[in-house]
C-alpha cells in the first residue's frame, strides 16, 4: 500500500500537492468559518472513509461521540452548525451499525421500563406536530428542530448506551472517561477564575451572558467552564459529583475508589465557582436519595449526619460568607429572595395564557415563527426559567403531566433494580450513583433549563439506562472484579515482601 501511494505521487506529484493543500485549506476554513460548502465538499471524502471505516471500529464511533458530546457546547467550538447534530449523526450511525449487525447485537437488554417510557413520551411529541394552538398552521421544520432535543436524542441515548456498554471492562472504560472529563470541566474553571477568559469566552459573557453571569455591579463572576452556560454546569457538575461519590465509597478496587472519590471532590469543589443556587440542592438531594437505597445503616446514619451539618451551616450561619459564591449559593435557602419571588410572578402570567393552551401553544413556536398580535405572542417570547416550564409551555398541562410520570417510572424502575435486584455491593453503587446523580438533575430541571443541554442529556440519561443493563452484565462484574481484587492483594503481598527484604 505504501509503495503504491509512493509511485502515484511521483507520477502526479502535481495533483498530490494540489489536493493536499485544498485539504488542509478546507481544514483552516472549518476551524475558522465553520460549516462553509467549500469545506464541506473537501472533507466529504473524511466523512465516507469514516463512516467504512466505523464498520470494524464501531467502539471508535462510541469514544468519538462520548467525547464529542462533552466539548460540543464550548464557547470555542466555531464550527458554525447546530450543537445537536454531530451527536445524532453518531448516534444514528451507531444504531444503524447495531441494525446490520443484528446477530451479535444483544437487543434483548432493551426491553425494560425505560424504553416504554421513552416510546410513549416520543410518541406524544410525534403527535404535537399537529398541534396548532398558535393559529399560524403547522411547521413540521419548527416542530421537528425542537423535538430532537426534547425527546429523540433521549431514546437514542438509551439504545447507543444499552448496546455499547455490555461488558465490565467498557463500563470501567466510559466511568474513566466521563471522569477524565469532568476534571478536565473542573480545571477549565479554576482556569477561568485565575488565568482568564478566552477570546471567545469573553466574547460572549461581555455580550449575550452578561445579564445573567456578571452579577453584583460586575464584581462577582459566574463561571461556566466548557458548559453552554454557569447553570447547566453547575448542576452538571453537581451531579456528576453526587454520582462520583457514591462510586467512590462502594468501590472495592482501590485505584478505581481513589479516582472516583478525586473526581467527586474536584465536582464538589468545581460547583460553586458557578454560582448556580439550584446546584447546592442537587447536591444534597442526590444524597439524601442514596442514604435510601445504600441499604446500610453504616453509610445512611454518618451521611445523614454530614449533610444534616452541611444544610444547617449554609442556612443558618455566616461560615464562608467572605466568599461570594458561597454568599449566593446561601441565597437558595432564603424564602424571600428576589429572585425565587420574580420566577413565581412570572409563573402566575403564565398561568393565565396557558388555561386556554392545554397541549400547549406547539414545538418549535418561538418568537421568530409567531406574530407579535398572536395571543400567545407573549408566551413564544418569554425565557422559561426551567426546564419543567419549557415543557409546560410548548406541550401543556397534557405535555408536563405525560414527562413527570414517564420521568419518575423510568428513575422508580432503576432504583427497584438497584434495591431489590443487584446482589454486588459494587454494582450497586454504580447503579445507585447513576439514579441519585439524574434525581440531582431533575430537581436541576425543576430550577433551570439544564436537562437536555449538552452535555447533560447524554451523559445522564444515558448514564440511567445503564441502570437497565448491570443486571445482565453482574455475573460477568463480580469475575472481574476478584480478578482485580486478586491483582490488587498480589501486589501488596509484593510489596511486602519487599519491604521486609529491603529490612535484611
Amino acid at each position: 500500500m505504501n509503495n503504491a501511494i509512493k509511485a502515484y505521487a511521483k507520477d502526479h506529484g502535481g495533483r498530490v500537492s494540489l489536493l493536499l493543500l485544498l485539504f488542509l485549506l478546507a481544514i483552516y476554513e472549518l476551524a475558522t468559518s465553520g460549516f462553509s460548502t467549500f469545506a464541506v465538499i473537501c472533507i466529504s471524502p473524511l466523512l465516507v472513509l469514516f463512516a467504512l471505516a466505523s464498520f470494524h471500529y464501531r467502539m471508535f464511533v462510541f469514544w468519538a461521540l462520548v467525547t464529542i458530546n462533552y466539548f460540543i457546547s464550548t464557547k470555542n467550538n466555531s464550527l458554525g452548525i447546530p450543537l445537536s447534530l454531530p451527536n445524532e449523526i453518531f448516534e444514528i450511525l451507531l444504531i444503524a451499525l447495531a441494525i446490520i449487525d443484528v446477530k451479535n447485537t444483544r437487543w434483548e437488554r432493551l426491553g425494560n421500563v425505560m424504553l416504554i417510557t421513552l416510546i410513549v413520551w416520543c410518541g406524544f411529541i410525534i403527535l404535537e406536530v399537529l398541534n396548532d394552538t398558535c393559529d399560524i398552521g403547522i411547521d413540521v421544520g419548527a416542530w421537528y428542530a425542537g423535538a430532537r432535543s426534547m425527546a429523540f436524542q433521549l431514546l437514542y441515548a438509551f439504545i447507543v448506551f444499552s448496546i455499547y456498554i455490555d461488558r465490565p471492562k467498557i463500563l470501567i472504560k466510559y466511568l474513566y472517561l466521563w471522569g477524565a472529563f469532568a476534571l478536565f470541566a473542573v480545571f477549565w474553571v479554576w482556569k477561568q477564575q485565575h488565568l482568564g477568559f478566552t477570546e471567545a469566552e469573553n466574547a460572549w459573557i461581555q455580550t449575550r451572558g452578561r445579564a445573567t453571569h456578571i452579577l453584583q455591579a460586575g464584581t462577582l463572576i459566574r463561571y461556566f467552564s466548557i458548559y453552554s452556560d454557569a447553570a447547566s454546569y453547575g448542576i452538571g457538575i453537581a451531579a456528576t459529583a453526587v454520582a462520583f461519590i457514591i462510586f467512590g465509597i462502594t468501590a472495592k478496587v482501590k485505584k478505581y475508589r481513589y479516582f472516583f472519590l478525586i473526581v467527586g471532590f474536584a465536582c464538589a469543589w468545581g460547583m460553586f465557582p458557578s454560582g448556580t443556587r439550584t446546584a447546592i440542592a442537587c447536591l444534597i438531594a442526590g444524597f439524601m436519595v442514596y442514604i435510601f437505597l445504600s441499604k446500610s445503616v453504616k453509610i445512611a446514619v454518618p451521611f445523614t449526619i454530614l449533610f444534616a451539618f452541611f444544610v444547617f451551616i449554609l442556612a443558618f450561619t455566616d461560615i464562608g460568607s467572605g466568599n461570594q459564591q458561597i454568599r449566593r449559593m446561601r441565597s437558595a435557602f432564603d424564602p424571600n429572595d428576589a429572585s425565587a419571588k420574580t420566577r413565581d410572578i412570572n409563573q402566575e402570567a403564565m398561568k393565565k395564557y396557558m388555561r386556554d393552551a392545554p397541549w400547549g401553544i406547539g414545538i418549535g413556536m418561538g418568537r421568530e415563527n409567531v406574530p407579535a398580535n398572536n395571543k400567545f405572542a407573549f408566551m413564544s417570547t418569554v425565557p422559561p426559567d426551567s426546564e419543567y416550564v419549557f415543557i409546560w409551555i410548548h406541550t401543556g398541562v397534557i405535555g408536563i403531566t405525560l414527562f413527570l410520570i414517564c420521568t419518575f417510572f423510568m428513575i422508580a424502575g432503576a432504583c427497584w433494580i438497584v434495591f431489590f435486584t443487584l446482589k454486588s455491593p459494587s454494582l450497586r453503587g454504580i447503579g445507585a450513583g447513576f439514579c441519585c446523580a439524574m434525581v440531582a438533575m431533575q430537581l436541576g430541571g425543576y430550577g433551570n433549563g439544564v436537562l437536555t443541554q449538552f452535555p447533560n442529556g447524554l451523559v445522564f440519561y444515558g448514564g440511567l439506562s445503564l441502570v437497565y443493563v448491570l443486571p445482565w452484565i453482574e455475573k460477568e462484574w463480580i469475575e472481574w472484579e476478584n480478578n482485580e481484587l486478586a491483582k490488587q492483594e498480589e501486589k501488596k503481598r509484593l510489596k511486602l515482601e519487599k519491604k521486609r527484604a529491603s529490612r535484611v
